[in-house]
């Protein structure tokens, strides 16, 4: 269903016969009735090897639902919660779709696409532009899950080093590195001037297929130039005061670097540092700090008892850690402004399957309704991406499709 009017955004995440509405909100625009003093934020964590079906989806549909055991740590959240059954992107590949879970489009086929294979916080960062110091903050543990994605098609690599995040989050550079950065970003603006002058006089020339490679190389191009302006226009601004201790450059156990990660996202949204930021879960997370086995191998259970036994321990392990951040958002206030996407491009790592997703929602104002069972059958089906682009018009972003959407996610496509 494509969107008529800026009025039907109001029915924002329909799910089955119940609308997940956000009623205080007159529109979807972004000068909402709270003013501009409650700015929308979105986060989105990402887990590679996605979670085991029967730790994560409850049997009943709506808000009575039996906790499984990855549901469990977000109890005391609930009513702030929901849970999605049978969504998915309709992609295969295993490990190699699993980049996929934000744009609902894989990278090989991302040419056929007006906007390649953007991801939803891309394209959310896209609509904060210069607002904040960091139009997106993307970080993950070790290498990441290749969860980001701008509009050109280039993958955006996640800060690992929580030291280097508070950093940029907190620590004032001093002059000289001012002024050096000021230099650079001159010269590469001025080579991207170059660049672009040359590129325009050789578009004459080419012939329809070679024109389009050249659109999408200038497209990288405007996306460089976009975020060098953001840079030059806070390059002089005083960072915040950090509120926590400086976090010293160190190593520390995986499990550690993610709880840290979450804090200092939550700092970055609560001093307006940016709206929207990322965390990537990879295949390499080292579960032996958890005195599990191999978190990899773990997922090839083969139904195996012992092995999904330790799954569950894994995957409670994560949304505890959401679950506290949640908590955390709670206590800044700022919790009912801020929508979290957690999930995985991968459903069971056993079966190499992308198929019928783990995701859950929380937060964002709106009226969660537990878990949300979708249809299964394929002519019923609905795209993970109509989910994405109600996202964005919570959001404020103006936009009739998002990747492989067929619509926002209503009544009316789910039956």
């Amino acid at each position: 269903m494509k969107m008529k009017s800026q009025l039907d955004r109001r029915r924002f995440l329909q799910g089955v016969g119940v609308t997940l509405s956000l009623p205080v909100f007159e529109s979807f625009a972004a000068s909402s009735s709270h003013g501009s003093n409650s700015p929308k934020r979105l986060v989105c964590v990402g887990n590679h090897l996605g979670f085991y079906p029967g730790n994560f989806f409850p049997k009943e549909a709506g808000k009575d639902y039996t906790p499984t055991s990855t549901l469990r740590p977000l109890e005391k959240h609930r009513d702030d919660v929901s849970v999605f059954s049978n969504l998915d992107h309709a992609l295969n590949g295993g490990h190699k779709a699993v980049h996929g879970f934000l744009s609902s489009v894989r990278k090989e086929e991302s040419a056929g696409f007006p906007e390649k294979n953007i991801t939803l916080d891309q394209a959310a960062a896209e609509h904060v532009g210069s607002a904040t110091r960091f139009s997106s903050i993307t970080t993950g543990i070790g290498e990441g899950t290749s969860l980001c994605w701008t509009r050109s098609g280039v993958r955006i690599p996640p800060v690992n080093n929580p030291a280097r995040l508070f950093q940029a989050l907190f620590v004032d550079s001093d002059k000289a590195e001012r002024d050096t950065e000021r230099i650079r970003l001159m010269h590469r603006s001025s080579v991207l001037d170059a660049l672009r002058d040359s590129a325009g006089a050789l578009n004459r020339k080419l012939n329809a297929p070679d024109r389009d490679k050249l659109d999408q190389y200038l497209t990288s191009v405007r996306d460089v130039e976009r975020r060098l302006q953001m840079s030059k226009e806070w390059l002089d601004r005083p960072k915040p005061k950090s509120p926590i201790d400086d976090v010293l450059d160190e190593e520390r156990r995986h499990v550690d670097e993610m709880a840290l990660l979450f804090d200092l996202i939550a700092l970055a949204l609560q001093t307006d540092s940016t709206r929207v930021a990322t965390l990537e879960i990879p295949l390499g997370f080292r579960t032996a700090e958890l005195d599990l086995g191999s978190y990899h191998g773990l997922s090839h259970h083969s139904k195996s008892e012992d092995r999904v036994g330790q799954l569950q321990v894994i995957e409670a392990f994560f949304t505890t850690k959401l679950s506290n951040f949640i908590t955390q958002l709670k206590e800044a206030q700022i919790f009912d402004n801020t929508l979290i996407v957690f999930g995985s491009g991968m459903s069971d790592g056993s079966k190499h399957s992308n198929r019928d997703l783990p995701v859950i929602l929380a937060g964002g104002g709106i009226k969660h309704q537990g878990h949300v069972i979708c249809p299964k059958e394929d002519h019923k089906r609905v795209p993970l991406a109509n989910l994405w682009l109600s996202t964005l018009h919570w959001f404020g972003v103006e936009s009739d499709h998002f990747g492989k959407s067929t619509g926002t996610f209503s009544p009316m496509e789910i039956g």
